[in-house]
């Protein structure tokens, strides 16, 4: 088969890893690297760690509004199907990227295989839940990552092609951690194992709206302990721009590479975030999660107990923050670790 693989965000990069390592083993895979995601900290090195190749079309949209970038991109990846003609679209997750590459292939009557379907916050408010949900309505083939997904997709008239193989993120992840304890990213940091809380701020609802950013970050510094903070360039042109102080506990780094941000997960006492893909790499690497969200689409995360969520409230930021401790181990709930296999399998068996 011809199939183009369509990425340009940081999570995207990552699941594409396994995923396509195992389908170039028999397929001829055209990447397209939409450029949502362009500088170096949150995009090259991406590649040049998990060892994705050079894509073979560079659409380099950029940032811009949701319509604007959406548009763009799907100007462009309408182009790259007509020119490429692949027998399947394969997209990943929940960016303008993948919305924008379903709209393209459906409009062109090319199939679209959706990895991650399924997913859902129920906050409409998420630029994220409106692209899950159109995506997995324009999908041909869905593959769904735990049986919570396909229940969802079943309560929306979704039952063709629908295919619980599991979760990439753990065969990504456990790569990652395998390359990732090589190096000495704790010790490059002076930092000790467990020492410390990672943070991560990157939604508009809490970078947008300077009440919430100005809360989150009073609560990092009640909180007391060193928190280590990579920055996120949309989060740091805001605390410039609202006039925000960092308080003196929380040690701000540059965006960290994969790997570098899998060792600092791996060290960390809590992980505080409002990224849905930390959730789960907390989860994976047994590191008790405090999500600065009311809501989060890996609801099985919180209700295995390794996941609270806080919002933005400075309180319950702070309680979490100093004392959540999970009671029970993770289950299995999010498959074996063979999920880019069986979608290979799926696909050459048609099962679309």
């Amino acid at each position: 088969m011809k199939i183009a693989s369509v990425v340009g965000a940081r999570p995207q990069f990552i699941k594409e890893a396994p995923v396509g390592r195992e389908l170039r083993t028999k397929h001829d895979v055209v990447l397209v690297h939409t450029g949502q995601h362009y500088d170096h900290a949150m995009s090259q090195v991406f590649f040049d760690e998990l060892g994705i190749p050079r894509p073979d079309h560079n659409l380099g949209v950029g940032s811009g509004s949701h319509g604007a970038q959406t548009g763009e991109m799907l100007a462009g990846l309408e182009r790259v199907f007509v020119a490429e003609k692949p027998d399947l679209v394969l997209v990943y997750g929940d960016t303008n990227s993948t919305i924008a590459a379903a709209l393209a292939a459906a409009k062109l009557h090319i199939k679209v295989a959706h990895v991650e379907a399924g997913l859902r916050s129920f906050d409409r408010a998420m630029p994220e839940e409106i692209n899950r949900i159109l995506t997995d309505h324009a999908s041909d083939v869905l593959f769904a990552p735990t049986e919570t997904a396909v229940r969802l997709l079943a309560a929306e008239g979704i039952t063709k092609n629908v295919h619980l193989v599991g979760d990439v993120m753990i065969e990504a992840h456990r790569d990652a951690a395998e390359a990732a304890r090589k190096r000495d990213v704790l010790g490059s940091h002076g930092l000790a194992p467990k020492s410390y809380l990672l943070a991560t701020i990157h939604r508009p609802s809490n970078t947008d709206d300077p009440a919430a950013l100005k809360e989150i970050l009073a609560a990092f510094g009640e909180i007391g302990e060193t928190i280590v903070f990579p920055l996120h360039p949309r989060t740091k042109a805001r605390i410039d721009q609202f006039g925000l102080a960092i308080p003196r506990n929380v040690r701000i780094v540059p965006p960290a590479g994969y790997l570098e941000f899998v060792a600092l997960e791996a060290g960390a006492k809590r992980i505080l975030t409002d990224s849905g893909g930390v959730q789960k790499e907390a989860y994976f690497l047994r590191v008790p999660c405090v999500t600065l969200r009311e809501n989060t689409e890996w609801t099985e995360t919180v209700e295995d107990g390794w996941n609270v969520l806080v919002g933005s409230d400075r309180r319950r930021i702070v309680e979490a923050g100093r004392s959540f401790t999970p009671a029970k181990p993770p289950s299995a709930r999010f498959g074996a670790g063979d999920a880019s296999r069986r979608i290979r399998e799926i696909l050459e068996a048609g099962g679309y």
